[in-house]
């Protein structure tokens, strides 16, 4: 590979993208490489090129000066880069197989050459068609439990830890997540994007005092508690599958956070695919058997997560608290009761804040969609108000299957 590129910012296109790979040298030869701009997400150009002749192929994506889900108007810093590079790097050192190998990374050009994952697909996709992956709970449950345990304070010395937390300092992403996450969607702003039809319904979430403390107190936890390094956006979109393989993309909003925040996100995900089924499976007894198929990969992501944190806790914990009897079931608590909360939130922040899902919006049926979303909306007010009292993952499943 070649060394590091000297050379001012400036985005790519199709056919920088190939003079950049020839000076990188990813490519032996350059005849029959085809190139095409294959990003769909908001915030970045992503490339593939591929050697029609030998099937060799990689990824170039690019960090975009700006959100493309609006446009110039919202700069965003091409830092992210940087850290979405250094957290599958990071990842890599303890899941290997759950991350994609990064080949090359250019800060000065916010770019990143990794492994092609066209062989897989994109979670949130799969599921909206009904597909069932075998794997899929138990590779998250593993990924989570390993990047909480070996970027904490029970794992790590001190001084490491703390080092990166400086390194994976995210102030601009962060603030995104903070306000699309924890602020907007509870007030009458601008970012927020819904339906007259659910005006109703979201006037009451805006006068609802006490579900915007307690989003508010998420929001606290989320600025002040750097207890693990987080993918930050875990969402379904941001997952790819095969049958056999489960793949974590897209680690720019990574920082250091607490740790029920990325389970919550991946949960939210697959409770409003849940909810969406009830329009996109039309034969009952095939709709019933999917919906069971999610709820039960909740619940095998759960236990996996907790069972390999706890055996993580008991035999590489090095902090002392990890040696006091009980303690570990105190911190999984906590961990529990806020995932509740954070999934509460992405639940209504998906629903009527800027970003939605595909889920919901595909479903054809307008009014159809419209009442599903007042259910959902309800489901996310219930588990921001009472994760507290929500002691166990089949309590929070009862909630799911309320929509």
């Amino acid at each position: 590979m070649a060394t590091t590129l000297k050379q001012a910012y400036q985005p790519l296109n199709e056919q920088t993208v190939v003079e950049l790979a020839k000076k990188l040298e990813l490519f032996t030869d350059y005849q029959h490489i085809k190139v095409h701009e294959i990003g769909d997400g908001n915030l970045n150009l992503v490339f593939r090129l591929i050697d029609s002749v030998t099937g060799k192929s990689i990824i170039v994506k690019q960090a975009l000066p700006y959100a493309k889900v609006v446009g110039e108007s919202w700069p965003l810093t091409l830092d992210r880069a940087r850290i979405e590079s250094h957290s599958l790097k990071k990842s890599a050192e303890f899941a290997p197989e759950h991350v994609p190998e990064v080949y090359y990374t250019d800060h000065h050009l916010a770019l990143t050459v990794m492994e092609d994952l066209s062989s897989h697909v994109i979670l949130r996709k799969g599921l909206i068609e009904g597909i069932q992956y075998p794997h899929l709970a138990h590779h998250i449950g593993t990924f989570i439990a390993k990047s909480l345990f070996y970027t904490s304070d029970l794992y790590l010395h001190p001084y490491e830890k703390k080092e990166l937390v400086q390194t994976f300092i995210n102030p601009e992403l962060c603030k995104i997540t903070e306000d699309l996450v924890f602020t907007d969607p509870f007030y009458d702003i601008d970012t927020n994007d819904f339906p007259s039809e659910l005006l109703d319904a979201v006037s009451e979430l805006w006068t609802d005092t006490e579900l915007k403390k307690r989003a508010a107190a998420l929001k606290y936890k989320f600025l002040t508690r750097a207890e693990a390094l987080l993918h930050g956006d875990l969402h379904t979109g941001s997952i790819f599958v095969t049958e056999t393989t489960t793949k974590i993309i897209d680690p720019e909003f990574a920082y250091y956070g607490p740790q029920g925040f990325d389970i919550a996100h991946f949960f939210a995900n697959i409770a409003l695919n849940y909810a969406a089924q009830s329009f996109h499976i039309s034969d009952p007894l095939k709709r019933s058997d999917y919906q069971g198929y999610l709820l039960g990969v909740i619940k095998d992501t759960w236990e996996t997560f907790s069972d390999q944190y706890r055996e993580l806790w008991k035999k590489e914990g090095v902090e002392a608290a990890t040696k006091l009897p009980g303690f570990e079931e105190e911190i999984l608590s906590g961990l529990f009761t806020d995932m509740i909360g954070f999934a509460g939130c992405e639940v209504i922040r998906r629903t009527i804040g800027l970003a939605h899902v595909e889920d919901l919006e595909s479903i054809g049926d307008f009014n159809g969609q419209i009442e599903l979303k007042k259910r959902v909306l309800k489901l996310g007010s219930d588990l921001v108000k009472k994760a507290e009292s929500i002691k166990n993952i089949d309590e929070f499943i009862t909630y799911i299957r309320s929509v």
